[in-house]
């Protein structure tokens, strides 16, 4: 194979797993002009359409999507291929792609980043904050980081954090307008805000606890969204009922008086923050090193 027919294989990867020029493009290091014209040079030389493109999105066709679940464990392999072999001299470099939570971004990740950059200055960290679940094979991630409920199958998972509890909050201004939910089914009458857990639609219905009694209950409000920072805003202005989780800044919300804890007796634990990734034999060195500073352990132990 000459080297621009593997260019373009590569240039339609990234076009596929990014569903968009403009971030693969970023991705390659080209314009999103030459990678357009790349990809018109292999769907030339191969005799068939391969994106169905729009003026908003890109996508692959039935013939692309073959070509695609062909390559990409390929290119899977080819990227574990040369991390061993740098592994095997001794370096530490490349790029390490994790998909997180915001919460994981916001209580593990980011407290860690100028420790893993000092040890390690030649490593790109590519950290994509994803509240929908994506999946990191599709995606190409090297990991990610989600609750333990929310862990994928057939992936080697490894504890970040404790439990965590989850907390239905509101503001002082809409409790005193609204009134206090005394049981989960008083949510009904109470404006939520909704939790997009997948990006088709598929909202989260809201799990309760009392002693041998477990409840799931669909709400309906005026906000739904797929990331904390919104759920939280909303419950701050006084828009509705957010359940989230305590450890993700809302602790100190409470804490402050700015919200207010409602169905304490029915809240719930879940399963803390896990770091996973596919199953396979070999782990790079690149991702344990990453795991070891997530953990505190090893040099990145903490003062």
């Amino acid at each position: 194979m000459r080297g621009s027919e593997f260019a373009e294989l590569k240039a339609f990867v990234a076009v596929v797993e990014r569903h968009s020029f403009a971030r693969a493009a970023e991705h390659l290091g080209l314009s999103p002009s030459a990678l357009s014209q790349t990809i018109r040079q292999l769907e030339s030389r191969i005799g068939s359409r391969l994106l169905n493109r729009t003026t908003r999105s890109v996508a692959p066709s039935a013939s692309g999507e073959q070509l695609y679940h062909r390559l990409a464990p390929l290119f899977r392999e080819m990227d574990v291929a040369v991390a061993e072999a740098s592994e095997a001299a001794g370096q530490m470099s490349g790029t390490l792609r994790i998909n997180t939570l915001g919460i994981g971004a916001r209580m593990v990740i980011a407290p860690r980043l100028a420790r893993f950059h000092q040890a390690h200055p030649d490593v790109v960290l590519d950290i994509v904050v994803d509240d929908a679940l994506a999946d990191i094979v599709i995606g190409r991630f090297d990991a990610g980081i989600r609750v333990g409920g929310q862990l994928e199958k057939d992936m080697v998972a490894i504890r970040l954090t404790p439990d965590m509890n989850m907390v239905a909050v509101a503001s002082p201004d809409y409790l005193a307008r609204h009134g206090t939910p005394r049981s989960p089914a008083d949510l009904h009458q109470h404006a939520c805000i909704n939790w997009r857990l997948q990006m088709e639609g598929r909202h989260y219905r809201w799990e309760f606890k009392k002693r041998e009694q477990s409840i799931e209950v669909a709400v309906a409000g005026p906000v739904v969204t797929n990331h904390a920072d919104i759920g939280i805003a909303a419950a701050l202005n006084g828009l509705g009922i957010a359940y989230h989780f305590e450890q993700d800044g809302v602790g100190e919300l409470l804490a402050q008086g700015q919200l207010v804890q409602v169905l304490a007796d029915w809240s719930i634990t879940r399963p803390g923050l896990f770091l996973y990734y596919p199953n396979r034999q070999h782990r790079p060195a690149l991702l344990s090193a990453f795991i070891d500073c997530l953990l505190d352990r090893g040099p990145f132990g903490q003062p």
